[in-house]
């Protein structure tokens, strides 16, 4: 169940990203970025702020990535549902997390690590760069991990 809302939480994102593409994204996502990086975040509410910005500058286009997100995502489910519990999926979704939400340890909660997750939380509230390059090396950590190695449950923490 956790895979599935993982999964439509990823296709959310992609769709998103994809419609926000054609607008200028590259200078919006090195202005987000660039104050992620160059400040230490005080609190979680700087990224609510982030978010809710955003949601209010670009209702719209959340609005239809929502829409599109529930069809896509029950269709995915639909058709490759079984193929989302084989051990090489798995990986995939978790590398695909460490790299676009391992900065609030996404792919360390979706392996069942908790502790791992909440120390990237705290990682990311005092010093936001270093949690993005833990989660960098994750990820490629993941991606050269053979199938036996990488089993959810025996994923080796560090």
């Amino acid at each position: 169940m956790l895979q599935k809302i993982v999964l439509a939480c990823v296709v959310f994102i992609i769709i998103l990203i994809a419609l926000t593409f054609g607008e200028t994204i590259a200078h919006e996502f090195l202005a987000w970025v660039s104050y992620l990086t160059g400040l230490v975040i005080h609190n979680f509410s700087d990224v609510y702020y982030l978010v809710t910005d955003y949601v209010h500058a670009h209702a719209a286009k959340v609005i239809i990535a929502l829409v599109l997100t529930v069809p896509i995502s029950l269709w995915i489910i639909k058709n490759r549902g079984a193929e989302l519990n084989h051990p090489t999926s798995t990986r995939k979704i978790a590398i695909v997390l460490a790299i676009f939400l391992g900065w609030l340890g996404g792919h360390r909660f979706y392996l069942g690590q908790i502790g791992w997750g909440i120390v990237y939380l705290i990682i990311f509230y005092l010093f936001t760069p270093l949690v993005v390059i833990i989660s960098l090396i994750d990820a490629i950590r993941y991606l050269f991990m053979s199938d036996e190695e990488f089993t959810p449950g025996r994923v080796p923490a560090r």
